[in-house]
């Protein structure tokens, strides 16, 4: 008989189910507790009154868990001193999306060498992400395969799905059973329509396959996702954060019957690429805020302990500490700097 089957895969690995994986790193009551007052936080900012500004800050990704506690100190640091205007939450981003090949992030290749080792990914995430919550620091991430939830999300206070996911129903599905509130992107393209049906898509009940707890194919019954939201992160068309652009996409979720809750991404194609442009476009931002805007409830931004990036893959021995090694990203001075900003600008609307 022909076989027709796993004619292209060379080796399927076992990995430890969802289940196992929590019980052997579980989170303490003290971090259930803070997750889920995290989560109502941000809630609170994207869909009530409350006037703090939503500020999600940290590397592009996470690859040296070293460097990465010693961000998440500083910043939890300065989110002390700015929370009664900022609410801080880090980036922690452990999956990448490839437009064609390179690392996959920290969850698929944590000895960052082409082993592929997902067991040992899994494991660094989860304790990685139990360090910050430790901090007092909310987490953030960019959900990409829809088996990972299962593993971290019980450790996450905000996630994104990202402009080249946005439009998937998997993603759209995944999106509906999550427990926290998740921000859609707009498309590569710059699609405003992409990020709202998305928002609309996983507000309702979905049933799809997945896995359980106990890592079983499961048919998965969502009662659907009510806290998610938009984040204009620009296109193959250039930036998406002007006034004109913030109007307009205030009209089509008013069109579409949704809360009008915008969150900028100044990186990407908002800041054409160029990761010391992100300040720019804080401060742009900040002058919308000035002048009255009421729609736009937080940022973020890609920032690092150094500026810039560097090639990889690379020896693990010759990578500079602290710099990305996917996007650039601005270095912890210029991060600090523009925090202190942002909070200084935000003085005028609590006194009103």
């Amino acid at each position: 008989m022909q076989r027709t089957s796993d004619i292209n895969v060379v080796e399927t690995r076992a990995l430890p189910s969802p289940a196992a994986l929590l019980a052997e790193l579980p989170k303490s009551a003290a971090q259930a507790d803070f997750v889920t007052q995290a989560r109502r936080e941000i809630h609170r900012l994207i869909f009530t009154d409350d006037q703090r500004f939503l500020l999600i800050v940290g590397p592009c990704s996470i690859h040296d868990l070293d460097a990465g506690r010693d961000y998440a100190r500083r910043l939890a640091a300065l989110a002390r001193e700015v929370s009664d205007r900022v609410l801080i939450v880090m980036r922690v981003y452990f999956e990448k999306p490839r437009t064609t090949v390179g690392w996959k992030g920290l969850i698929m290749d944590p000895h960052l060498d082409g082993s592929h080792d997902i067991a040992a990914g899994l494991r660094l995430a989860r304790t990685f992400l139990r360090d910050v919550l430790d901090l007092g620091l909310p987490t953030a991430t960019e959900l990409l395969d829809p088996i990972t939830p299962q593993y971290i999300a019980d450790l996450i206070c905000w996630s994104a799905i990202g402009a080249r996911t946005a439009e998937s129903q998997t993603h759209r599905q995944m999106a509906s059973g999550l427990s926290m509130p998740l921000g859609f992107k707009n498309g590569t393209d710059g699609s405003i329509a992409t990020a709202i049906n998305a928002i609309k898509a996983a507000a309702q009940p979905h049933t799809f396959l997945g896995i359980n707890l106990d890592g079983s194919a499961s048919a998965i019954v969502t009662r659907g996702n009510p806290d998610c939201h938009i984040v204009l992160r620009g296109g193959a068309t250039g930036p998406n954060y002007s006034p004109a652009h913030l109007a307009q996409t205030e009209q089509l979720l008013a069109k579409a019957g949704l809360m009008k809750a915008i969150l900028v991404d100044c990186s990407h194609d908002n800041s054409a690429k160029q990761p010391e442009r992100q300040p720019e476009v804080m401060h742009e931002l900040l002058s919308q805020l000035a002048a009255g805007n009421t729609s736009l409830m937080g940022a973020m931004i890609e920032s690092n302990l150094g500026a810039g990036s560097q090639s990889f893959p690379a020896p693990k021995d010759k990578l500079r500490y602290g710099v990305s090694i996917t996007d650039a990203c601005i270095d912890w001075p210029t991060t600090e700097k523009l925090v202190r900003e942002t909070y200084a600008a935000l003085a005028p609307r609590f006194k009103r």
